[in-house]
């Protein structure tokens, strides 16, 4: 065999491979998101209640996550906890064959390590950042959807504009047909930050608590135990990174727009987050903090523990 063609093998194996590593990102991350949508849902309503008025100046329908789920399961049904489910799924896949995907095709080729052999993090935070930011971008359009499928609400328990969809290939058609290939892309502001921060603290944390905890000794010889606790610490970090990015991005998503189809509320990132902290205080970026650790910390765990043995069976299925 050629020189030529033995590269040329090599070349398609690695593609191969690298398909492989988006694939598994964006698998993990749809499995979870079958489990956690119902908080996503409870989320994105809290999210919204009070939209730019102050404490006590609004009624409060949901005052915090079990009696949101009340609340939604009695006034429209335990399906709608599953609302937005499929605009989720698809935001959840694009997001993580980037941020997944990227991380491990680095990772195999020994990029993330420093000269002791352990995991950089300047180099770690980058790769990331990056895959987190393109992901996000990726994504954004079925985040869209998502949020406002999501906020429609029986009229009697209804926070934020109410949109008008049925399904996520309805929205997406609609926003396109209404909006343009732009309107499909509202709210990419704040999701190149939230993917960038989400991306590196959940990773980085996760890869960092693993590496403590075989250097300890403890749980080596239980792998899932080690992804489990890695990934729970993964929760809490990318939680408080995440969350001020988070409910801007619900907010800049579900606003109404006029007749040009600028939005009513906000005119991007900054003001949104400026109105916020003017109109409901500085705790309004943490709006829903409870119900995305709830929903992150289970998804993080699931997410990450099925990236772990997707990686496993991919690694013994190629030795």
């Amino acid at each position: 065999m050629t020189k030529a063609k033995e590269a040329q093998i090599k070349k398609s194996r690695n593609l191969n491979r690298d398909v492989t590593d988006l694939l598994m990102g964006g698998t993990s991350a749809m499995f979870a998101s079958m489990f956690t949508n119902p908080i996503e849902v409870v989320k994105t309503r809290l999210q919204l209640q009070g939209e730019l008025k102050a404490r006590g100046k609004h009624a409060v329908f949901y005052k915090n996550v079990p009696h949101a789920i009340f609340v939604v399961g009695k006034n429209e049904g335990l399906g709608a906890l599953q609302r937005g489910l499929t605009a989720m799924l698809g935001f959840q896949f694009f997001l993580n064959i980037f941020r997944l995907g990227s991380f491990r095709m680095a990772e195999r080729r020994g990029i993330l390590k420093d000269a002791s052999g352990a995991t950089s993090l300047l180099k770690g935070a980058g790769v990331a950042g990056v895959g987190g930011a393109l992901g996000s971008i990726a994504g954004t359009p079925f985040y869209l959807v998502k949020t406002r499928l999501q906020a429609q609400a029986a009229k009697a328990i209804a926070v934020g504009h109410q949109h008008k969809g049925t399904s996520t290939s309805g929205a997406l058609i609609e926003i396109f047909r209404n909006e343009g290939f732009k309107g499909l892309f509202r709210g990419v502001g704040p999701q190149i930050p939230r993917g960038m921060a989400g991306s590196a603290s959940q990773i980085l944390s996760f890869t960092y608590a693993k590496e403590w905890l075989r250097a300890h000794n403890w749980f080596t010889q239980y792998p899932l135990m080690l992804s489990f606790f890695g990934a729970n610490l993964g929760g809490i970090v990318m939680t408080l990174c995440l969350n001020p990015f988070d409910v801007i991005a619900t907010r800049l998503c579900n606003q109404p727009v006029d007749a040009n189809n600028k939005g009513t509320l906000y005119k991007g990132m900054i003001d949104c987050g400026y109105k916020m902290i003017r109109y409901e205080g500085p705790r309004s970026l943490y709006k829903g903090l409870t119900a995305n650790y709830i929903r992150l910390g289970p998804h993080t765990v699931i997410l990450l523990m099925c990236w772990d043995k997707l990686k496993e069976i991919d690694d013994y299925l190629r030795s």
